[in-house]
């Protein structure tokens, strides 16, 4: 459950246009977040990274739960990629900029994947809704 409950306000940070067509105050929120926003990024792309891990180190759940295991890989799949768009200036800044060749590959990445970054962060507001229901039905 704490998946989906993260991924939903990782895409809420990542939509910030929805958020201020629903809330007009919100961007008062908006930009106390934003000066935080490449570490929130990075903590998130590193918990995605982490569920990836181990919805592979739990293929045995594939078998007893198949539907929470799928939804628990696109879930980290998801909060790993707008972690990523979100946080690549401090992944850039701490983990990319010792090395060239890494850098320049991160941001062809980003330059493919920025421009999606609202199509993903509403697919996450969904993926994470879904992720919780198949907690309290599945497992």
């Amino acid at each position: 459950m704490i998946y989906g409950i993260t991924l939903i306000v990782l895409s809420i940070v990542a939509v910030p246009s929805l958020l201020l067509s629903k809330k007009p105050n919100a961007k008062e929120l908006l930009d106390k977040i934003t000066p935080y926003q490449g570490w929130i990024g990075l903590i998130f792309c590193l918990w995605g990274v982490w569920g990836i891990i181990s919805s592979v180190l739990n293929l045995d759940w594939l078998t007893s739960y198949p539907i929470w295991w799928i939804s628990l890989l696109a879930g980290s799949l998801v909060q790993a990629t707008l972690g990523f768009m979100l946080g690549y200036g401090m992944i850039n800044k701490l983990i990319l900029s010792k090395n060239e060749s890494a850098k320049e590959k991160g941001e062809i990445l980003l330059a493919k994947m920025a421009p999606k970054q609202g199509k993903f962060g509403m697919f996450g507001i969904v993926v994470g809704v879904w992720m919780i229901v198949a907690n309290i039905l599945f497992f």
